[in-house]
């Protein structure tokens, strides 16, 4: 089959409950826009007959899906028709919820889409499912056909009742369909001409709602994203195989290659069966030749000095999951992003949702896993750190899919956070730092204060009492001549941490910067006394590593959620309970409590001063072997 000539050129993905027609459609739009092999059509049908049985434009579908994977007459990977505007790309994405991954994998490159939905059969489970997906993969040009009308006597009620419904439930996340078309796919109603049985119907055909659709602009004008494909030695060159996903590349420009913050500068842009040029745009695939050799490898993402991407072990997203096993905390998956692979691993679930219904998904607290055909809001952590940027920033570098063994079981986007962004000198790491060390030891600061410093750590929710007991300790510990200070929680967001917000990798930032401030205090000899909920263990863990084991000593303030939720002295979890407030710790967000903590205290049975008195008490046990006594 020979494609047009047209420069221009649309991605559209076709999608629908199964047996909603879609083979049936494609293979009467191939017909009607003249886009079949000469006599293809004549063959079926003279096939059909031969056997005895009714010609289906689905069997057409079917012969040029063969014809493709045999690498027959159709391109291998794209199926192409065309209008007198321009040319199309479609992709035929199986129906049944067996099949979505497939569906996921085609969607992610098409620029549009046309759901089906049997005017008969009306909205069923796939067809909210694939319009959750379509959404989550960022397509936003999507028309709405509602198939099989000629089983419906041409209804305009009932076209317009599945109208109405659908549009209600697009509404419901966002999305907004271009048009709702009514057709007969077999029949070829609507398709490229107007039917005459639908006489009320004045709006575009198919093909007309086709050729309405807008070609997305090559991202020339973003940031430069060159993910390395392979590497391959030619004579004396080592050349750098890759896509130019966005951006543009020119021979002088100097490259950062991400992770790892490499630089070096393009010496030649060498392309295949062609001459080589001085630069190369998006959606180019090209070869590039550095001025100094340096190590890169399959997986580096070459970038702009001047906008690097981000470089992080954890990020925000939203994932469907298609595996057969659930995608669970504690287990590590395969992630590919661009042509990287990183292991990774669920750090925190904060939400799971139904596809079809949209409903919010309860579990038990001990049951941690995004199921089969659920959408899932969370935070995914790596061993290394990742390159990428998030889906509104540049798509092919904000997606990525979830391997499990040999199966993509998940694709997800990276949603926006307040992640670090690196400045164009943040990439020049200066070798001319090093560790000041005073000429005071901690001895001595121990000696002057009369005591050696230390970080008392108290987590707990919210509500059950860590500010409280802070405070009185503080001023208990100051009527003894200590030299103490409460790093509170509230009280740091409004200065050193008021840029974050409460994401769990907020949070992890946030107590990073805490520890970091409390290894001061307490290498200082004082004795610092924290109030933060600090939800998770990992977090907790790294900031005694950081102030190291003896000088930490984590008290578990607990106080069951019932107890705290009847105290709420901010009134925090009546507003978490309105949804008012998002990811609220012991709501809807978690809180790991302490697996061996130095003290525990449970509020709920016992008062502030013997809390108070309880640490006291440890703290003067504790320094029984030490020189100087607290």
């Amino acid at each position: 089959m020979t494609t047009p000539g047209s420069t221009e050129q649309l991605k559209i993905v076709i999608v629908g409950h199964v047996d909603h027609g879609k083979s049936t459609f494609v293979g009467r739009l191939f017909h009607d826009t003249g886009s079949l092999p000469e006599g293809k059509l004549e063959q079926l049908q003279a096939i059909s007959e031969r056997r005895g049985v009714p010609f289906e434009w689905a069997n057409l579908m079917d012969a040029l899906q063969s014809e493709r994977d045999q690498n027959i007459t159709i391109d291998t990977a794209q199926i192409w028709f065309q209008t007198k505007k321009r040319q199309y790309v479609i992709i035929d994405a199986p129906g049944h919820k067996e099949f979505l991954k497939n569906m996921v994998t085609g969607a992610a490159n098409a620029e549009a889409a046309l759901l089906l939905i049997d005017a008969h059969e009306g909205i069923q489970e796939n067809s909210r499912r694939h319009g959750y997906l379509l959404n989550l993969l960022g397509i936003r040009q999507i028309a709405v056909l509602v198939n099989k009308m000629d089983l419906v006597d041409y209804s305009e009620a009932r076209f317009r009742q599945i109208a109405t419904e659908y549009t209600a439930w697009l509404k419901s996340i966002d999305v907004e369909a271009k048009v709702f078309v009514p057709i007969a796919a077999k029949l070829g109603d609507n398709i490229a001409t107007r039917s005459p049985k639908m006489p009320w119907w004045d709006g575009p055909t198919v093909l007309e709602t086709l050729d309405a659709f807008k070609v997305a602009e090559s991202p020339k004008d973003q940031p430069l994203r060159f993910p390395v494909q392979d590497v391959y030695r030619f004579d004396q060159r080592r050349i750098l195989a890759g896509r130019v996903e966005s951006g543009s590349i020119k021979v002088g420009d100097r490259l950062i290659f991400a992770p790892g913050n490499k630089s070096s500068v393009v010496k030649s842009i060498e392309r295949w069966n062609a001459p080589a040029t001085d630069s190369a745009h998006a959606g180019e695939s090209v070869g590039v030749t550095l001025t100094e050799q340096i190590f890169v490898e399959r997986g580096s993402i070459a970038a702009l000095e001047s906008s690097p991407p981000y470089e992080l072990t954890r990020f925000n997203a939203r994932i469907f999951w298609m595996g057969k096993q659930p995608f669970r905390k504690g287990r590590s998956y395969k992630l590919k992003l661009a042509t990287q692979e990183a292991e990774c691993s669920i750090e925190a679930i904060e939400k799971v949702i139904d596809a079809s219904t949209l409903a919010t998904v309860s579990r038990h607290q001990n049951e941690i896993f995004v199921g089969r055909h659920e959408v899932a809001e969370l935070t995914l952590k790596f061993k290394k750190p990742v390159a990428f940027d998030t889906i509104g920033e540049i798509v092919p570098t904000g997606r990525f899919v979830i391997v499990d063994g040999f199966d993509v079981c998940g694709g997800g986007i990276i949603v926006p956070g307040n992640y670090p962004k690196r400045t164009a000198d943040g990439t020049h790491r200066s070798d001319n730092l090093y560790w000041s060390h005073g000429k005071l030891t901690v001895a001595q600061r121990a000696r002057r204060n009369g005591h050696p410093g230390c970080v008392i750590w108290l987590t707990g929710l919210s509500g059950a009492g860590k500010s409280t007991i802070a405070t009185e300790l503080e001023r208990e510990l100051f009527n003894m001549g200590r030299q103490a200070f409460v790093l509170d929680g509230d009280n740091i967001r409004h200065g050193l941490c008021s840029d974050l917000a409460f994401s769990p990798l907020d949070r992890r930032e946030n107590i990073r910067r805490v520890g970091e401030v409390a290894k001061l205090f307490a290498e200082a000899g004082l004795i610092a006394i924290t109030a933060f909920i600090s939800p998770y263990r990992e977090d907790r863990h790294s900031v005694r590593e950081m102030v190291s084991d003896d000088q930490f000593i984590e008290v578990f303030v607990n106080a069951p959620i019932e107890v705290c939720e009847k105290r709420d002295p901010k009134g925090l979890y009546a507003k978490a309970r309105a949804n008012e407030i998002q990811d609220f710790t012991g709501i809807s967000a978690p809180y790991e409590p302490p697996a061996k903590p130095e003290i525990e205290l449970r509020t709920g049975e016992c008062s502030i001063a013997e809390s108070v008195g309880r640490i006291l008490e440890y703290l003067h046990l504790q320094d029984v072997e030490t020189e100087i006594s607290i």
